[in-house]
């Protein structure tokens, strides 16, 4: 099998590559390891930004997400029982985000790629890529009972932290930079109707709550916990009650309870590999960089990073230079950097650290009414969150 473009990994990353290179003339091949009904249900990130948006329905995959995402102007924090909203449009020039799970996002994807695109081989396991510092990049893969190889021009690895093209890079030529929080997200899904109408980002003394949804009668929150906690810990009175608390205000604001449906706790890290590019080697996504969630950074990042290949690989389709193509990984870094900045930001602005002293609480809080009364620190916050340009 021979084909321009491998793609490893039908995440959103990997089927909105696809999908830009189907509408450039290019083709590709799309490999994932799992089948379709994993690929649409698997719950992920929920925020788009404006760009992510703006991309989506220029690549003909904006009609369900216009019609069932919930547009959002603005985000409200919280911090010592005050509440402060973050005007996005009138602090950005117009711009704003849009509620629409990446499980929708994918399935949207999936039904272009299979009517319209190429191939999109699921339960077709990634073995290696082979020869990336060559002009004749491979990937092996085990595929309805046998190994096969899918010989490319290009590899672009949006296969996640844990695939395998990343591996394909010698390590000798690598750069690692990380940093693990000692706490996490227990996030639940529950039956009900948002309890406001935008996201409610809470800073507590005894740790982080956000409230957020995925439809106009489904609940997304999440609660910050320890380290390595079980979820199956937490009763569903305990989280509701714990939920109530760190949500509080000094007016008549209720939070609605409702049957929780799901329970996971989402573990806090970040993460960039450099380079992003190896030969004909590309990363993007997940197996280049993480961030953690408060940001609602990492979905965004990975169409950042899809988009600036695509382009750059329609602009030596046009003009034969590669001078985009020689400046991927770079162009990606930038954004990746801004982003991991900003959701570190966000992550010390918000969550208490175990040890944290008086000292540390009293600056929190000092940070957050500077945005709440600095236009400038407002702005900030606003841009960072409806997103970086694409580089």
């Amino acid at each position: 099998m021979r084909t321009t473009v491998g793609i490893i990994g039908a995440g959103p990353a990997g089927l909105l590559l696809a999908r830009l290179l189907h509408n450039a003339g290019i083709e590709s091949v799309v490999l994932e390891s799992r089948d379709r009904a994993y690929v649409e249900h698997r719950q992920r990130a929920g925020i788009l930004e404006q760009g992510t948006v703006d991309v989506l329905r220029a690549a003909g995959a904006g009609e369900r997400m216009d019609r069932e995402g919930l547009g959002h102007d603005g985000i409200e924090l919280r911090y010592d029982r005050k509440r402060h909203r973050v005007d996005f449009p009138a602090l950005t020039g117009g711009r704003s985000v849009r509620v629409y799970a990446q499980t929708e996002v994918c399935k949207d994807l999936i039904a272009l790629q299979l009517k319209e695109g190429g191939p999109l081989l699921f339960e077709a396991e990634a073995l290696a890529v082979e020869g990336a510092d060559t002009g004749s990049p491979r990937i092996r893969f085990r595929y309805d009972g046998g190994e096969d190889v899918l010989e490319c021009d290009y590899v672009v690895g949006c296969d996640g932290f844990w695939g395998v093209a990343r591996k394909a890079i010698p390590a000798e030529l690598t750069r690692v930079f990380e940093r693990t929080y000692p706490f996490g997200w227990l996030g639940i899904l529950a039956d009900v109707a948002p309890s406001h109408d935008e996201l409610v980002y809470a800073r507590h003394d005894r740790g982080f709550a956000l409230l957020s949804m995925r439809s106009p009668s489904v609940s997304r929150l999440y609660l910050q916990v320890p380290e390595g906690t079980d979820p199956e810990e937490w009763s569903d009175d305990e989280i509701w009650a714990e939920l109530e608390r760190r949500f509080e205000t000094a007016d008549d604001w209720r939070l609605e309870r409702g049957p929780i449906t799901q329970k996971s706790v989402t573990p806090m890290r970040s993460y960039v590999h450099e380079p992003m590019r190896y030969g004909r080697l590309f990363l993007a996504g997940d197996a280049a960089h993480i961030v953690p969630p408060t940001g609602a950074k990492g979905l965004n990042l990975a169409v950042g990073d899809v988009v600036t290949f695509a382009r750059a690989l329609t602009h030596e389709k046009e003009t034969g230079s590669t001078e985009l193509l020689d400046a991927y990984s770079e162009t990606c870094l930038r954004r990746v950097w801004q982003a991991e900045r900003f959701s570190y930001d966000m992550t010390t602005l918000l969550h208490r650290a175990p040890d944290a002293t008086p000292f540390e609480d009293r600056l929190q809080l000092a940070r957050l009414e500077r945005i709440a009364g600095s236009r400038a620190a407002e702005t900030d916050l606003a841009e960072g969150y409806t997103g970086f340009p694409f580089g």
